[in-house]
């Protein structure tokens, strides 16, 4: 029987000598047409064998082979391949085979840590499907592949389950968002070509502000990480990770829902989004770091503003503990070469902490229709604010780094740069 691949493939978690490509079986060449009702752009998946040929020559002659693999229905039928011993700062290409289809996709591995770093990266967050602005998925695909990034970082709400009809209150209904998501064709175009970084916030887990032990309907906050991890192209371990990238960019992916503290615990001590374990992870990581550039990417703000009535993140006064904890604490170990970029909020800014002079850039929503919800600029904090969508590049050369926030096209609104 022949078998396809109408998700596509992803590239996760490249260093300079590993790489995670993701793969999943389908029935069908493409996704389902139709109308919600009849459940549009559902990708059925089905058992089967495959495998990944890589190697340096885009004609993949004389490439390596991974064995071939089965998947069935316990994991979605996905696999993960761990790619190891690679080359480090070469571009490397590969097919995902099976017994009916191939796609050919590309990737980068990171240069030697000693290496002079001379590259740009894109970071995004929040799509909504219906808010997708274009049948073919959010312009800001297209726009970030332009660019030939070196890696993008996923900062989560990449999928709804919440929001977007249908509501995901079944595990099979969340993998049903998954499919329809990343089937979609410019989507599908980025997600083979580039390497990437994952991490997921409330919405890609469950909904609006969650935590755990919380359930929507019969899907629960248990099966919404299960869920991501079978999802997302990532290697095994820690949710929360760090990777380097040549002398002078490293950059951590912190974890803001497994080991947090319900929103509604009072403010203190012991309340917590980042969990004790990872917290002393990050402090020590970054004390150990020596990079040029040391870049925080977080699901949500440590800066801010936000809006009064939210009680998620750490520029909320519900977090204002474990935030006032961090920002002196960055401000102490790691004062003039840190910088935050974060998810979550669904407008662009650069803001400054007034107390600590942290530095944090908001990504802003992957489309314009999903902008919205701003207090509204506040000069004590924001260099810039927008409330549009886009995303955010990072180029790293050397001791200069410049970031740019980009519009849904593409087009640079706003930079700032630090030598």
């Amino acid at each position: 029987m022949s078998t396809f691949q109408a998700t596509g493939t992803r590239v996760g978690e490249p260093t300079a000598l590993t790489a995670v490509v993701w793969v999943r079986l389908t029935a069908a060449a493409t996704r389902k047409p139709g109308t919600l009702a009849e459940l549009e752009g559902a990708c059925p998946g089905v058992a089967g064998r495959v495998r990944v040929r890589y190697g340096t020559r885009e004609d993949l002659r004389g490439a390596q082979a991974t064995p071939w693999v089965s998947v069935t229905e316990a994991t979605d039928f996905t696999h993960h391949f761990e790619l190891k011993n690679l080359k480090p700062g070469m571009r490397y290409f590969y097919a995902s085979e099976s017994d009916g289809s191939e796609v050919r996709g590309a990737f980068q591995t990171a240069p030697r840590e000693k290496a002079p770093s001379d590259f740009r990266f894109c970071v995004m967050t929040c799509q909504g499907y219906p808010d997708r602005g274009h049948a073919d998925g959010h312009a800001i695909y297209p726009a970030m592949q332009a660019l030939q990034p070196a890696f993008a970082c996923l900062t989560g709400d990449l999928v709804y389950y919440d929001n977007d009809p249908p509501r995901a209150e079944t595990a099979q209904l969340a993998r049903y968002h998954w499919e329809r998501m990343f089937s979609l064709p410019r989507l599908l175009a980025f997600n083979k070509s580039v390497g990437t970084y994952w991490l997921k916030d409330d919405h890609d887990t469950l909904n609006d502000d969650t935590w755990p032990s919380k359930s929507m309907g019969s899907f629960t906050f248990a099966e919404g990480q299960k869920i991501f991890r079978q999802q997302a192209p990532l290697s095994n371990g820690p949710s929360y990770r760090t990777f380097r990238w040549g002398r002078d960019l490293q950059i951590w992916l912190t974890e803001g829902r497994d080991f947090r503290s319900p929103n509604t615990m009072p403010d203190g001590l012991e309340k917590t989004i980042l969990g004790k374990t990872q917290k002393e992870w990050l402090k020590r990581t970054l004390r150990e770091s020596t990079a040029t550039w040391k870049v925080l990417i977080s699901p949500t703000p440590l800066v801010g503003p936000d809006r009064a009535k939210k009680n998620d993140n750490h520029s909320n006064v519900g977090f204002q503990h474990e935030g006032d904890e961090l920002r002196a604490w960055f401000k102490a170990n790691v004062p003039s070469n840190f910088f935050v970029i974060c998810g979550d909020r669904h407008w662009q800014y650069h803001s400054v902490h007034p107390e600590t002079g942290l530095n944090e850039f908001s990504v802003g929503a992957a489309s314009d229709e999903h902008a919205a919800g701003t207090p509204g600029e506040d000069k004590r904090y924001h260099k810039f604010h927008r409330v549009k969508g886009g995303f955010l590049s990072v180029t790293v050369k050397g001791p200069t780094i410049l970031f740019e926030h980009r519009d849904i096209y593409g087009t640079v609104v706003y930079t700032y740069q630090q030598s």
